[in-house]
This record gives C-alpha cells, sequence and structure tokens, in this order.
C-alpha cells in the first residue's frame, strides 16, 4: 500500500510505523507542517494502561518511551489550605516533544518517510501525489480534512464553558496535583504533573464567566502569567510559570476546549478512503488525560485490522468497518467518562461547600470511572480512613453516639485520616451510615423504591403487600416506601392500585405498618399520588398505559391541560378545573391525615412521570392560561399548594420528601436547570428530601440509560439547591451505592428491581463487603453466619491464587 498521513502527531506518526513494521513494501509518508522540534502544549500523559498496550505493538518504541517518562502514583489535592492524598493511580508524563521525537526516531529507523515545513492545502492533490491507496487525516483538533468532508463524517462540535491556558513550570511535584482556589471573582483550579527531570505540566482553568470577571481577558500574556504566578504562589513555592506559545498574544493563549464526536470515520475520494484518527475523530478532555492514549490506540487498531484482513480491495473496506466498530465503541466509554470529569471541572463552585475529604473524594470519583471498590483497590488506607471521617461525621448528624473507644472525633474539615486512635475506629462502607431527617433516624441510607405491586383489591393491600413490603423490611434496607398510593378512586392508575380514600384502606395499611414496625427496625413510607392523565389503565402485564376496555369500569381523567399520554390511544383528559383543584388538594390532605394514622413514620409527594402533579409542572403537558401556568413558578404552584396542605396535616417530627421529574428528556420539557429551581422551592415549602427520578412525562422521550444514570440529577438538586437528595436509577451493586454516598452525589439511594429479585438485597451486599455490624433478623441469623463463611471461604482461595489480600479480592468481587 501507499499510506499518506497527514499530520505529524502521534496518531499520524505511531500508525505509519505500526504500518511499515507489519510490512517493510508498504510506503508510509507522514507529512507535517510544523518543523521536526516545533511542540506546542508541555507534557502528557498516560496510564500504566496504556503502557502495556504500547509494548505489545512495538516494543522499542514503548521502551524508549518508558526509560523517558516520570512515574507516579500520588494524587495531591489542595482546597481550602489543605492536602488530601490518594495513592495507587499509577500514571506517567512525558514530554510531547520527546514522545515525538521518539516517534520520528522510530519512523526513520523503519523507512517511515517524513516530510516536514509542508501546508497541505488539499488532500486530494497530497493522494495523487503520492499515488496513496490511504490517507490518514492525523491533522487534529482544527482537521481540515474533518470540516472539508462535513457531510460525510458528520461531526457534532461543543466548544465547553471553561478557559484555560497551558503553562509549564520547573518546580517539580511528585504527585498529581490538583490545587484550587478561590478568588473575589470565582474559582480557579490547576492540573499539574511533572513530565521529565526537571519541568511540570501547569493548566490554569476556570468557568469563562470567571476569567472574564478576573480581567484576564484583557491582560497581555505576560501580565496573565504574573497573575497565576501570585495566585498558585503556595504550589509553586518561588518558581515562575512559563509559556512555550509565544506565537499567542493576549487571550489567545486562553482556549475553551471543543468536545468532538463523528458519526462517520471515513470518506471515499473515489477508491481511496480518508480515515480520521486522533483527535481530528474525537477529543476528550484533558482532565482525564486520554487524548494521546486515544490517537495511539487507534493507530494501533486500525493497524491490527489491516493486519486481519489485507491490503487487497475488499480487505481494506473489511479494515475500516472493523477499525471504526471497534474503536468508536471503545473512544465514547473514554468520552462519558471525559464529559463526567469535564463537567465536574466546570462547576467546581457546585462542590465548594463540602468539607476538604468529601470535596477531595468527590474530585477522584468524577468520572464514574473510578469506584468506590476501585478506589480501595488503589489505595486501601486512603478508603479505610476516609470511612471512618465519614461515619464518624454521620454518626455525629444523627445525634447517634460513636462507638466507645474508637477515637475518632469526627472534626469537620479534617484530614480523612486525622482522629483515628491506633485505626480502631471501625471503617464503616458509606452505605451504611445513619441519616438523619427531623426526628427519624435512618439505620443506613438503602431506602426500597416504591414498585408499582397492581395487587390491591378496590385500593385495599392485603396479604400479598404484608409478605412483599415485610420481607424487604426485614431485608436490611433502612427505609420500605410503599408503591404509589392513590388519594381517591379515580386517581388510581389501575383498579389494582392501592389507595388511601376510605377507613378500610386505613386499616389494612395499619396491619403493614405494624408488621413492619414489629418485625423489623426499617422504617416504612408511603408515596401519595394521583395518576392524571395516565388513569384508568390496565395493570403491567396486561398492557402497560394501554386503556381499560369501555365495559371495564373506567373512570373520566383530569390533567393540567386536555392531553392523551398515548396519542390515539389513550383516553383523553380534560384540563383540571379550580374546584377539581380544590377537592383533590382536600383529597391528598385527608390522605396524609390516614397515612399518620396508619403509622407511617415518612411521607412522599409523587410529583413525577406525568402524573397529575408532574402534569402541572412540566410545560409539555401544562398548556394554562391562567396562574397554574406559563412560567416555573407559576407551573409549581398547584403542586406547591398539595404540599403546604400535606406538610400541615402530617407531624412536623415525621419527614416528607418529594419525587420529581429532574429531566423530561424531550426538547422544550423540564431539564435538570428547572429540577434545581423545583427542588428549591420545594425546600422553601418544608420538603426534606428530593427524590430525583426523570421521564416518563411523554412519549417522545430519549432518555439516555447507563448505570446511575440519574445521579447526577441529585447530585445538582443536592449541591445546588441545598436540600438532601435521593438518588435512583440503576443502582444495582453496593459500589454504586457507596460511591454516590460517600462523594456527596446523594444522600439516600432507592433501589427497586434489585429488591424484587432479592428482598434481602442490603443485608447480601453487606456480607459480600465483608461489613459484619448489620442486624439480621434473628430468626436468620444461621444464615448469616453460613453465607458469611462462605464469602469469606471464597476471598481466601482468591487471595491464595491471585497474591491479593482478601480485602483486594473482596474489592475485585464487587467490582464484577
Amino acid at each position: 500500500m501507499n499510506i499518506v498521513c497527514m499530520g505529524g502527531g502521534p496518531a499520524g506518526l505511531y500508525f505509519g510505523l505500526l504500518m511499515k513494521k507489519q510490512d517493510p513494501s508498504h510506503r508510509v509518508v507522514v507529512v507535517e507542517r510544523n518543523r521536526p522540534y516545533d511542540t506546542f502544549g508541555w507534557g502528557v500523559v498516560f496510564s500504566d494502561q496504556t503502557l502495556g498496550n504500547l509494548a505489545a505493538s512495538d516494543e522499542p518504541t514503548a521502551r524508549a518511551i518508558l526509560q523517558s517518562f516520570n512515574h507516579w502514583d500520588d494524587i495531591d489535592i489542595h482546597f481550602k489550605g489543605g492536602k488530601i492524598t490518594s495513592g495507587g493511580h499509577g500514571f506517567c508524563g512525558i514530554g510531547r516533544k520527546r514522545l515525538l521525537n521518539i516517534l520520528q526516531q522510530r519512523c526513520e529507523e523503519l523507512g517511515v518517510e517524513l516530510v516536514f515545513e509542508t501546508e497541505v492545502a488539499d488532500d486530494r492533490d497530497l493522494a495523487a501525489r503520492h499515488r496513496a491507496d490511504l490517507v490518514i487525516a492525523s491533522d487534529g483538533l482544527n482537521s481540515r480534512v474533518r470540516a472539508r468532508y462535513a457531510d460525510t463524517y458528520r461531526p457534532q462540535i461543543e466548544t465547553r464553558q471553561c478557559r484555560f491556558v497551558w503553562l509549564g513550570t520547573r518546580k517539580k511535584f511528585d504527585a498529581f496535583t490538583f490545587a484550587f482556589k478561590e478568588t473575589p471573582h470565582g474559582w480557579f483550579q490547576a492540573h499539574i504533573y511533572q513530565y521529565d527531570g526537571d519541568t511540570s505540566t501547569f493548566i490554569v482553568e476556570t468557568p469563562e464567566t470567571v476569567w472574564r470577571a478576573a480581567g484576564l481577558e484583557d491582560m497581555t500574556q505576560e501580565q496573565a502569567i504574573a497573575w497565576c504566578e501570585t495566585l498558585f504562589a503556595d504550589q509553586l513555592d518561588g518558581h515562575a510559570l512559563m509559556s512555550n506559545a509565544g506565537h499567542l498574544r493576549g487571550s489567545s493563549a486562553w482556549i475553551k476546549f471543543p468536545r468532538i464526536v463523528c458519526e462517520q470515520w471515513v470518506h471515499w475520494n473515489g477508491e481511496v478512503p480518508v480515515v480520521l484518527m486522533g483527535d481530528a475523530a474525537h477529543s476528550a478532555h484533558y482532565s482525564i488525560g486520554s487524548g494521546t492514549k486515544l490517537a495511539l490506540e487507534d493507530a494501533i487498531e486500525l493497524a491490527r485490522s489491516f493486519a486481519r484482513h489485507g491490503a487487497e480491495a475488499g480487505g481494506v473496506r473489511a479494515a475500516l468497518d472493523e477499525y471504526q466498530a471497534a474503536r468508536s465503541v471503545e473512544v465514547l466509554k473514554i468520552q462519558s467518562a471525559a464529559r463526567n470529569s469535564m463537567e465536574w471541572f466546570e462547576n467546581v463552585e457546585r462542590y465548594t461547600a463540602l468539607e476538604a475529604p468529601q470535596f477531595a473524594y468527590s474530585m477522584l470519583t468524577r468520572s464514574q470511572r473510578l469506584s468506590h471498590e476501585n478506589l480501595r483497590l488503589r489505595d486501601p488506607a486512603y478508603v479505610a480512613g476516609y470511612e471512618r471521617w465519614f461515619a464518624a461525621r454521620a454518626h455525629a448528624q444523627a445525634g447517634l453516639p460513636w462507638p466507645a473507644g474508637s477515637g475518632v472525633s469526627g472534626a469537620s474539615g479534617s484530614d480523612p485520616t486525622s482522629g483515628v486512635d491506633g485505626g480502631a475506629a471501625p471503617a464503616i462502607p458509606p452505605m451504611f451510615t445513619p441519616f438523619k431527617a427531623r426526628g427519624l433516624v435512618l439505620k443506613n441510607r438503602v431506602v426500597v423504591s416504591p414498585m408499582a405491586q397492581y395487587s390491591a383489591v378496590d385500593g385495599t393491600v392485603g396479604d400479598y403487600h404484608l409478605v412483599h413490603l415485610g420481607a424487604r423490611a426485614m431485608g436490611g434496607a433502612a427505609l420500605v416506601m410503599a408503591e404509589m398510593t392513590c388519594v381517591s378512586a379515580d386517581a388510581r392508575i389501575t383498579p389494582h392500585c392501592p389507595g388511601m380514600y376510605t377507613p378500610e384502606h386505613t386499616l389494612a395499611w395499619k396491619r403493614v405498618v405494624d408488621y413492619v414496625h414489629r418485625h423489623s427496625d426499617a422504617a416504612i413510607g408511603l408515596q401519595l399520588g394521583h395518576a392524571g392523565a395516565k388513569g384508568s389503565t390496565r395493570a403491567m402485564w396486561d398492557g402497560i398505559d394501554l386503556p381499560l376496555p369501555a365495559d371495564a369500569g373506567n373512570w373520566p381523567l383530569v390533567s393540567a391541560s386536555a392531553q392523551q399520554y398515548l396519542a390515539g390511544v389513550s383516553q383523553t383528559a380534560r384540563t383540571a378545573t379550580l374546584s377539581d383543584m380544590a377537592r383533590i388538594e382536600a383529597d391528598f390532605a385527608r390522605a396524609t391525615l390516614a397515612a399518620d394514622q396508619a403509622g407511617f413514620d415518612w411521607l412522599e409527594l409523587h410529583c413525577a412521570h406525568g402524573y397529575l402533579l408532574s402534569s402541572f409542572i412540566s410545560p409539555l403537558t401544562n398548556q394554562r392560561g391562567d396562574e397554574y401556568g406559563g412560567a416555573l413558578e407559576n407551573r409549581c404552584r398547584f403542586p406547591l399548594r398539595v404540599f403546604a396542605a400535606m406538610r400541615a396535616a402530617w407531624p412536623a417530627h415525621k419527614p416528607m420528601s418529594v419525587r420529581i421529574s429532574a429531566h423530561d428528556w424531550v426538547e422544550g420539557g423540564i431539564t435538570p436547570d428547572d429540577a434545581v429551581a423545583i427542588a428549591r422551592l420545594f425546600k422553601q415549602a418544608g420538603a426534606d428530601v428530593i427524590d430525583c427520578s426523570s421521564g416518563q412525562v411523554s412519549k417522545l422521550e430519549k432518555p439516555l440509560y447507563g448505570r446511575m444514570f440519574q445521579t447526577p440529577f441529585a447530585d445538582r438538586v443536592r449541591n445546588e439547591a441545598g436540600i438532601a437528595a435521593m438518588a435512583v436509577g440503576s443502582i444495582f451493586e453496593a459500589d454504586h451505592a457507596n460511591g454516590i454516598i460517600a462523594a456527596g452525589r446523594a444522600d439516600l439511594c432507592a433501589v427497586g428491581r434489585p429488591h424484587l429479585a432479592d428482598p434481602a438485597w442490603t443485608l447480601h451486599e453487606a456480607a459480600k463487603l465483608g461489613h459484619r455490624p448489620v442486624a439480621w433478623p434473628r430468626q436468620y441469623m444461621p444464615g448469616k453466619q453460613q453465607l458469611e463463611r462462605n464469602l469469606e471461604r471464597e476471598r481466601q482461595l482468591a487471595a491464595a491464587n491471585t497474591g491479593l489480600s482478601p480485602q483486594q479480592v473482596a474489592a475485585r468481587l464487587l467490582e464484577g
């Protein structure tokens, strides 16, 4: 093959040398517009895993890179005058110039032709000149090729919110360092790492609004560098900051990160494919250090694809198809993590109210690729110390005594390992720490999510609910929530939904509540709601959301505005009148009194999922022209009225939560920004917790599913609205719950479907963690002992086979 690589960065050079190594008869030309020793940037970062990939692909290159690396395991986080360190992270830094020189030298050894100081105006002319069979467009973030063939590649380019400048310093850092500084204008942060014997990269970043407010837009480059030196004087210890972007002037040195995603990576000019590689195809935020990694791994994958399929015409197409299919999936994973990390740094101010240990933990786990158990594998001492700090604080906040003789002070703002007396304090997993809301103390942070069971008769619960909720109350969760219970007969979703609108309903619920209180130490809560336009439907197994047949006792529906939930299928709900609303408000207040009479510990108002109160909140379903429509505050007016009536009827010492749809997943619907505003309104009205769900408001929704996919909504509500939050949605492992609680993304985790499969999910997860001080029903204690012995035997056997400690084995088992 005749191969031309446009761009002499890591992607083009590495692909060139791999192909030449694979078949010396290939002619490979790499064309670069800069001189051999030009470089714009300081150092690049690899993980230990990336080094393994390089060693497997070309050992001489990997050896030369390894000999030039500065390696570190620790991450230091400087925040509010303190420093917190976590180890075991395994990163390497190398100067970008040194990396390119290594790749250039290896290319020359193998016979790759390097052409420098050549500006390519037209890829077609270049391909024709070299009679190319394959053109690699590795021409960077601002790829001309990607722009020229945009109709094929279909790039999505999103310019992000922060301004950053890439600087260097002669100060040597022995850890990957993050420093956070507050100014009168807002927060700045620095990403710092040493990449050779005497130089470190020093990236300064801040939201553009803060950058402008600080006056950096109007400063010369020299003035801006001096300003940064003053701001980060504590980290620099008198060393200067340096810029190697001498061709830039003033504010142009501060750039904004472009997030790039391409639908297609291959364009055909006749019979010649033009293939995107590296930054031309995708970008990943520098806060996870993956841009160069992705470029090199692109090169590795395409070279492997050609090795499998050959260079003939059919083989080329097969190789390119395989390359795009494989790399687009892997890149998407990295980009997803990079987006999480990028958004965390864009919103640092959201987390600055956290105490220093929790702020640091939140930063370490920001991408959601590094979980609680991943972190434990890397640095068991750090995680144990943090768990002690978190547990001591949780006990103090709940007004509970810490175990006698533990020696843990729980002082706010302390280092996570400070205050520990000889390690005597127990390291309690965060999900098993207590939580207090008003006068109720929950023994842990696990909630059995309300889940519709469609098993009531005329609104009355019976033996099924006694067994269903009773079993889960005995299964270790701190709070068991009954499913949405309807405040009137015409408020039901289906004829099989439970109600709280007759004395018989109250007595039936009291039987369930009394059982839970008598046989467990769990609290039990009731979720009250009104189905609105989603009512008068069949049970889930008979056709979810489908309307009842006309002869099956269906009832008329009301909503914020007239609507059909399923267009052309559902019954049409009429617009609720003011008299309807007065009656419904009274129904909620009456049901609240009944809930207290039944003995429930917790009450939740359902304002989500397109049901009646949700239909008032969402602009997709509220088209009213009165004081209950229009602006968000008006749309929330009736749900807030209902909540106020309930709060007045509910005892002051008992907590109340509100479930909201934090995202409608439809353009023009509720957004996470709205969710924060909604949470603030309910907080002012006296809510204690916001239960953050999403969707089910419109069948036009396009949700983005994934593990813990709704947790970011709880994170924003908790840390921006300043109210306790409950996370829900694809939380199915203790590792998920521990990470969410430890990082302050939520205060409680509602776990639904795993509890349907395993009523004792919480107890079983505790046993997997090796956390034994969890109360089991005394009748089940032999089962607890047997389970713990079996799991310990598995860990010991695995430890013997792997050489890891039993604790590390447990962490890996929890990772799956």
